[in-house]
């Protein structure tokens, strides 16, 4: 006579394949890749309001705040090479303890300074070129609801935003966009940073409209970042909504399906 299998046997398994399922999730999410929302258009038009990404964790290395230091007990970073100046970075605030996006700008020992909008880089200007406009709807954006700044406000609800755009080329050959909304903006003009050893500068592409190390941690900026203070590297955009949710699907960007963070 043939056995006769428990019936709760299915479910056990189901249980255990789920556990399992959970595990290795968590797993991918803490050792290999975090995935990101982009909150705010401080890194237009590089990234947009509602894109999402994975960031490379493995890209520099482990410390206490891209592993648990549970599953990673160790100090300072093993594994990954130096952060690259032109990277996309996603680290972690040293004040408020928030996950931010910029670009690295400034290696240890660099000195940067702004002058009339433009970046100088140890004395070396990074050259500008302008590359038309980057225009957008004005209207709120993403879950928070944040209206874009524009060069050629006040706009109204539904009218065209813009921003002159530019290519930046860093020392070392990298290019990137820039955008500009204001002439001779708060931190267009700024005095010499220098960056202490084991931290680094960031900025946003969006340059009128980021609170980044030009910004003292007092005042609410970044300022200066420890390296145990990076996360993780941005390469690719996987998926890209412009609507408040992402399940409002006539408003998802298959243009930007995949796209390389450049």
């Amino acid at each position: 006579m043939a056995s006769r299998t428990k019936p709760d046997g299915g479910i056990v398994e189901t249980i255990k394949t789920v556990v399992y399922a959970l595990l290795i999730a968590g797993a991918f999410r803490t050792l290999l890749f975090q995935p990101f929302w982009i909150p705010s258009e401080s890194m237009k038009d590089t990234l947009l309001i509602g894109d999402f990404l994975f960031v490379n964790k493995m890209a520099y290395g482990y410390s206490k705040y891209s592993c648990p230091f549970a599953l990673c007990p160790f100090s300072g970073r093993i594994l990954g090479s130096d952060p690259v100046r032109g990277d996309v970075v996603v680290f972690r605030h040293p004040v408020n303890g928030s996950d931010f996006i910029k670009r690295l700008i400034g290696l240890p020992g660099d000195t940067i300074q702004m002058k009339n909008g433009v970046l100088f880089l140890n004395g070396e200007e990074a050259k500008q070129v302008p590359d038309g406009v980057f225009e957008e709807v004005f209207e709120r954006q993403g879950p928070m609801g944040n209206q874009p700044r524009c060069e050629n406000g006040p706009v109204g609800e539904g009218g065209t935003c813009q921003k002159s755009r530019a290519i930046e080329t860093l020392p070392g050959g990298r290019t990137h966009h820039v955008l500009n909304i204001d002439t001779n903006g708060y931190a267009d003009n700024t005095d010499v940073f220098t960056v202490p050893e084991g931290n680094y500068f960031f900025m946003g592409d969006n340059r009128d409209n980021s609170q980044d190390s030009r910004f003292s941690q007092a005042a609410g900026g970044v300022g200066f970042v420890p390296a145990e203070y990076l996360i993780g590297r941005a390469d690719r955009i996987m998926f890209s909504a412009a609507g408040r949710s992402m399940l409002a699907f006539w408003t998802w960007r298959s243009d930007r399906y995949f796209k390389a963070v450049e």
